[in-house]
């Protein structure tokens, strides 16, 4: 169906310089407001759909031009937001963009949109669903090729189709029991719990299949928190800007030289990593670098990923040992450093702390070790399978939540089958495992929901 609307406009662009900016206007009167001021050889007001026309925007007011632009038209339903669309393409930067679209406001009928407006027209007038408009701002926020792909797949409708495909299942036994509790006589009650438990099994092994991408949908989404730790001055910094290939940190023979935590992005076969590099952990007097070094503390215990970097041409340190006990039982990969240099490490007693297949002997700046670093972190979060041809993931802590929830009412429908509940006090979980999967999708989400979900998107998207 198409939602009728007031008419909105706002820079669908990035602030700032560029080569072009992009104007974007939605509504009913978006074709005939941008007639009103734009100038062309031909007649705008009758231009066919998906076609650009070249120009200039004139103050009707003043016949003065401010900008020559190409305009593009797409008219509705064949559009992004299911409406009329106009964009209009300036010269980059901030001023000439800024400028069109204060004309184009000052035009009758037409105010600026608010976050998001564009895409939750696109989802009432029935363009996308919902998981697929929440995909739109996850490619814009994308921080890997693979998170893109990910979000991607789910713009175009994947996990959509996975969530159809389980609430069919589910109507088909709220539509059997529903027969059953009309017409009882026809009815062998033992039967239609047998049918409830298959299909509602098969749901329910859908969803617990969905749910297990949350966690590697989590990191392509926001990325693996990873701290790099260990004394001053055994390589953390180098490492840091050997894996984002920059010298963001600053690196001396000086023990003590990062006095503060370190934030960088950084992927790694595919994987989002937030690096943290940490000021060394040491016992110190100095007063800045403890309050560093108490940064770095927190920070470890925010990681999901450590890189415990130790320096193989020195003896352990009581220090050392402190982190290491610190460090037993987390998600560590332990870095040898400085395999250029004599060993002195004994590293018999750090093996006896990590599994070996977490150590990675490496020279960091001689560039040695680093693919190998690579190879254990992405078997150490997607066990190898980050090139996985399916890319259905569990992105979204929304969806997350209402899965788990769908899951819970099909094992209470189950549960209650095999302990003789009535089956028509049954078909509630059903029926309401049938409505959260619709949730997921904005079948039935209500407008605070999307008002906060539409709130987070950037102007003009």
């Amino acid at each position: 169906m198409n939602m009728t609307h007031d008419t909105i406009a706002a820079i669908a662009t990035a602030v700032g310089e560029g080569s072009i900016a992009i104007i974007r206007v939605s509504g009913p009167d978006a074709i005939e407001r941008t007639a009103d001021v734009f100038r062309s050889k031909e007649d705008f007001r009758s231009a066919e759909s998906h076609t650009v026309h070249y120009g200039h925007i004139v103050d009707p007011l003043t016949n003065q031009r401010v900008e020559e632009v190409l305009v593009t038209v797409m008219r509705g339903p064949r559009s992004f937001t299911g409406e009329d669309v106009v964009e209009i393409g300036t010269h980059g930067g901030v001023i000439a963009a800024k400028n069109v679209l204060q004309l184009v406001l000052k035009q009758p009928g037409i105010r600026v949109a608010e976050p998001g407006e564009f895409t939750k027209r696109a989802f009432l007038n029935g363009r996308i669903d919902l998981t697929q408009a929440e995909a739109v701002m996850d490619l814009i926020r994308s921080k890997s090729d693979r998170a893109f792909q990910v979000a991607m797949k789910q713009s175009e409708g994947s996990l959509s189709k996975r969530i159809a495909d389980l609430r069919q299942t589910i109507i088909e036994v709220i539509a059997h029991v529903e027969v059953n509790i009309d017409y009882p006589e026809h009815d062998v009650e033992e039967l239609t719990s047998a049918f409830i438990r298959e299909h509602c099994g098969v749901a329910l092994e859908g969803v617990k299949r969905l749910l297990k991408t949350a966690s590697e949908g989590k990191i392509l989404r926001e990325g693996i928190v990873t701290a790099i730790v260990g004394r001053p001055n055994v390589g953390k910094s180098s490492l840091l800007n050997a894996l984002t290939q920059s010298n963001k940190a600053i690196v001396t023979d000086i023990p003590g030289t990062t006095r503060d935590v370190i934030e960088e992005f950084v992927t790694v076969n595919g994987i989002p990593l937030r690096l943290l590099d940490t000021a060394g952990i040491r016992e110190t007097a100095d007063v800045v670098e403890r309050i560093g070094v108490e940064r770095s503390n927190s920070a470890l215990e925010e990681a999901d990923l450590i890189l415990y970097v130790l320096n193989r041409n020195e003896k352990l340190h009581d220090d050392d040992r402190q982190l290491m006990e610190k460090l037993a039982g987390r998600q560590v990969v332990v870095i040898f450093n400085k395999t250029d240099l004599p060993q002195q490490l004994e590293t018999a007693e750090v093996e006896q702390v990590f599994p070996a297949e977490r150590i990675v002997p490496m020279s960091v700046l001689g560039e040695e070790g680093i693919d190998r670093l690579e190879e254990v972190i992405s078997e150490l979060f997607f066990e190898g399978r980050i090139e996985s041809n399916d890319l259905t993931y569990v992105t979204n802590v929304r969806h997350i939540s209402l899965l788990e929830r769908a899951k819970q009412s099909l094992l209470d429908a189950i549960e209650a089958t095999e302990i003789g509940v009535p089956i028509d006090i049954v078909q509630i979980d059903i029926q309401q495992a049938w409505e959260l999967l619709g949730e997921v999708i904005g079948d039935s989400a209500g407008e605070s929901l999307l008002d906060q979900i539409f709130s987070q998107f950037c102007l003009g998207k």
